[in-house]
């Protein structure tokens, strides 16, 4: 589970930084989350922990595309197809920018709506209790900007508690892949447009 506090200095599944955005929002249906939101920190806590230690430069990959979109979701919606580990942002008229990303691993995933309830650049980063069982050897804190923090360049929280977000990476290898304990991880070029994209209040679908 992820715990997202927002306070200046830290992130407990947190998400800070002085050019934040951050609304708190209704839990909406469908999401199971938990934990709490504190305002301006570090956010999020949904990252496999297997892959703290990697990357020591900033990576700008990105595979971003325009595709065709067909499906019935209004202008604006982010919807991720798990099963694709893809994440569309829908312009309309047919049309989608799509994003490879990471996804929960088994046992992880999720299905619902949610919607973006803060916008954080450069988080710091607190493992939540899940990840800390896994890797007690985790520091408590990891600030934003760190090679070791797996939030990368930016992350948007989701409604419901703030237990998983969209965010980026410190390991561009596990973007496509199962990696996560519940929240979307894309390339940190991505994340940054999608996130001058989106606005607090962006509905996001999460389907199979």
């Amino acid at each position: 589970m992820y715990v997202i506090i927002v306070e200046s200095g830290a992130l407990n599944l947190s998400i800070a930084s002085a050019t934040n955005e951050m609304r708190a929002l209704p839990g909406s249906a469908g999401v199971r989350l938990g934990g709490f939101m504190h305002p301006s920190h570090p956010l999020a806590a949904c990252s496999a922990a297997f892959f703290l230690i990697s990357a020591t430069m900033p990576q700008l990959a990105q595979a971003r595309e325009l595709v065709g979109f067909s499906d019935p979701y209004s202008n604006g919606t982010v919807v991720v197809k798990t099963s694709e580990r893809a994440l569309y942002y829908v312009l309309g008229n047919g049309k989608a920018v799509r994003y490879p990303v990471g996804v929960g691993r088994a046992g992880k995933q999720w299905t619902g709506t949610a919607m973006i309830s803060s916008k954080q650049l450069s988080p710091a980063w607190s493992p939540p209790e899940e990840v800390k069982r896994d890797k007690p050897s985790l520091p408590n804190v990891i600030s934003g900007g760190s090679p070791s923090n797996p939030m990368g360049a930016a992350a948007m929280t989701l409604s419901g508690g703030g237990e998983y977000a969209i965010h980026g990476t410190n390991d561009p290898r596990s973007i496509g892949g199962f990696v996560s304990y519940g929240c979307i991880r894309m390339y940190n070029e991505d994340v940054l447009d999608l996130y001058n994209r989106v606005s607090w209040g962006t509905t996001v679908v999460v389907t199979r």
